[in-house]
């Protein structure tokens, strides 16, 4: 009996692990896959760090109870590097230092979440937006890219247009202009130190939220270089939808009817994203300059969104020199980095950042670039 017992167990735990090697390959499927006929198969790369440590898990797990079993695990691991590469950057790298290089052009990108605060108030709301703002002028940067950047001109809400030109010392911006609510803004917009030579925008079609990419020539040194900023489809979560969230992670009641809104609202997403990428990439093949990106992509390294923005000629300045996974955003899970800064090989990637604050739900991210001659 005893014997039969630890068969039976041997074996459930065998189909376990085969299980999620499998799931692991799929996840690592998703970045080749258009999500508008495989969608499922990028839910499945959504889950794609818990996937890896469950399959570390059971190397371990193996190495204890059964070596040989191990492969099970190894195998697919070895197979899906290239995934893990984009996941997990491997640079041992000094501290940031605020001291800039005179060749260097400093970038900073930051999901704002409309500073938190809309009305003028002297509450917690407008002292986390001071708080923004100083953080912002600490990092001295020449180049600001910020999403769900909010303003107005209504004199009872805050002109943050105003306040980053005459306050911070940015003369120069674009601004997507999205029409919020009578005489209030929100959209991508890019504060610069050195002055434009040129701008644009692109509207992301229908069905998906009325996002925009955005961009600006500037004169760097003699050599007009471009910068893009971006920020492509959320999944448009609500207070409800992350107590869902909590109540399936506590296996509270009414776990089917929590899943099926969070489940409709991921499969949404990935294919708005899907259709943003390609408008995206499509943009930047047509790019005549040297040119930086940034953006809250609002998906994870190892999907159809990242692969196609990225494709095989930018840089990624988390992954050249950064360590870990990178969060970026604060709620949900520890390991979502979905707000990306990316250059060409013009570039020289010299040091990154991220700035961990809880100001708002992105964290902030800082690069010194460096033009190549």
């Amino acid at each position: 009996m005893p014997a039969r017992y630890k068969r039976i167990t041997r074996i459930f735990f065998v189909v376990l692990n085969i299980l999620a090697s499998v799931c692991f390959l799929l996840a690592c499927l998703a970045p080749y896959l258009d999500p508008k006929k495989w969608w499922f198969i990028s839910l499945i790369g959504l889950g794609f760090a818990f996937i890896i440590v469950t399959l570390i898990a059971f190397i371990f797990f193996w190495m204890v109870f059964r070596a040989k079993y191990v492969l099970i695990s190894l195998i697919p691991l070895l197979i899906g590097w290239k995934s893990i590469s984009v996941f997990f950057a491997f640079h041992f790298t000094e501290q940031f230092d605020y001291n800039k290089k005179k060749t260097a052009l400093r970038i900073v990108h930051w999901n704002v979440a409309r500073f938190t605060e809309w009305k003028k108030n002297n509450n917690k709301g407008s002292q986390t937006r001071l708080k923004m703002m100083d953080l912002i002028k600490e990092q001295n940067a020449d180049v600001l890219c910020l999403q769900e950047f909010f303003t107005s001109t209504d004199p009872e809400y805050y002109n943050n247009v105003s306040y980053m030109l005459k306050e911070m010392g940015y003369p120069y911006y674009y601004f997507s202009w999205d029409n919020d609510a009578y005489r209030q803004w929100v959209g991508q917009a890019i504060f610069s130190r050195y002055p434009l030579i040129d701008s644009g925008m692109i509207r992301y079609p229908r069905p998906s939220m009325s996002e925009a990419m955005i961009h600006v020539d500037l004169l760097l040194n003699n050599d007009t270089i471009r910068i893009y900023t971006t920020h492509l489809q959320s999944v448009r979560f609500k207070k409800q939808d992350y107590e869902s969230i909590e109540s399936i992670k506590n296996t509270d009641d009414g776990i089917v009817k929590n899943s099926r809104n969070i489940f409709s609202k991921l499969k949404q997403g990935v294919v708005n994203r899907s259709l943003q990428a390609e408008v995206v990439r499509n943009t930047l093949n047509r790019t005549p300059y040297p040119f930086i990106l940034t953006g809250d992509f609002n998906d994870v390294p190892n999907s159809y969104t990242y692969f196609t923005i990225k494709g095989s000629d930018l840089q990624d300045a988390f992954l050249s020199t950064g360590i870990g996974v990178g969060k970026t955003f604060s709620d949900i899970a520890p390991t979502l980095r979905i707000d990306y800064m990316m250059t060409t090989k013009n570039f020289r990637i010299l040091q990154f950042n991220r700035v961990i604050k809880n100001y708002s739900d992105h964290y902030m991210l800082v690069a010194d670039v460096e033009l190549k001659h």
